[in-house]
């Protein structure tokens, strides 16, 4: 396993595994038994990395979420884990009531959500300090300096260690951070977004904007990290949740533009020179490109998860990844 630094305080940074673990269905979608024995191998294979988030995964049962967290913390338990693995989590995004939309109704980023909820996480998964907390959605209804001062507040007071962002314009990040450092308050170091090989259009509206992609890593957000060292970049559904594994193109509309079909060709030759999956090459490319990424995978079983640990040891050459890159 490979590992990289996240955060810059000496008192809160942590060391991670490169591959990040995604938790998302584990309790729902993916049942108990199997959610511990895919934990497992991912622990002894060296991961440390483990995601989540308070609202997942409502939409599988018709609930406000929460099953991801306890059946993490049942694990943690079960197993003797402790602080050697970094278990980080989102709020913002939970329904404040049963089965209502992930894009309307949700708990928000105000001071009294951002304590109360935080508190309802570390209880759901056994820990007294979480290790990294999201800002998983924007809400443009509560003032940026109340979010960050709730933030700071809990890290301040030990229950939180590190703070990320994820899902808002990089603007918004740049302002909240700011925002932080002028007050001489921790702030945002960790961001999570969509990012893969293949380039999803952010120009698209959805639900949440109507002036584009929000969650998707562009240009804005991929030289924001360029020109801060300093931050992470956790990708989240790098292998498009299959796509790469399909002899066809991805059919997400997102992905239809004159881009994909070179980027297409250039992933299946790579593969088929080094001997390895399109997922894995994919991943390869991430964690070892020249802005280092974290890659956040899925797995339903353990073979999927063996198949995402064998690509922290690809090591892709210099013609590789220009080919990858467009610049051979």
């Amino acid at each position: 396993m490979k590992y990289r630094t996240i955060g810059q305080d000496p008192a809160t940074r942590r060391e991670v595994s490169a591959l990040s673990l995604g938790a998302m269905n584990f309790g729902t979608k993916t049942d108990e038994p199997t959610s511990f024995a895919i934990l497992d191998a991912y622990v002894e294979a060296g991961g440390t990395f483990v995601d989540t988030s308070n609202n997942y995964a409502f939409w599988a049962a018709g609930t406000q979420g929460g099953e991801s967290e306890a059946l993490l913390g049942r694990w943690r338990r079960s197993r003797g884990i402790g602080g050697e693995i970094v278990i980080a989590t989102k709020l913002g995004g939970r329904p404040l009531s049963p089965g209502t939309d992930f894009s309307r109704n949700v708990e928000g980023l105000s001071a009294e959500v951002i304590r109360a909820s935080a508190a309802a996480s570390r209880e759901r998964l056994g820990v007294e300090k979480l290790d990294l907390l999201y800002a998983h959605i924007e809400d443009e209804r509560v003032p940026l300096a109340e979010t960050v001062t709730a933030f700071a507040e809990l890290v301040a007071e030990g229950s939180v260690g590190l703070l990320g962002v994820s899902n808002h314009w990089a603007w918004r990040v740049e302002r909240a951070r700011a925002l932080a450092s002028a007050a001489g308050l921790p702030g945002y170091e960790v961001l999570q977004y969509h990012h893969s090989y293949l380039r999803h259009r952010t120009d698209l509206p959805t639900l949440r904007s109507a002036d584009g992609h929000i969650g998707v890593a562009g240009g804005d957000v991929l030289s924001y990290l360029r020109s801060d060292p300093g931050l992470a970049l956790v990708a989240y559904s790098p292998l498009l949740g299959g796509g790469y594994s399909r002899p066809e193109q991805p059919a997400d509309p997102g992905f239809d533009h004159a881009g994909t079909t070179a980027r297409w060709a250039a992933l299946r030759a790579v593969a088929k020179e080094t001997g390895a999956s399109a997922n894995q090459v994919v991943l390869a490319w991430l964690i070892g490109g020249e802005v280092p990424v974290i890659p956040l995978v899925g797995a339903s079983s353990v073979a999927q998860l063996s198949e995402s640990l064998a690509a922290v040891d690809l090591e892709l050459t210099a013609d590789q990844r220009a080919l990858l890159d467009g610049t051979h």
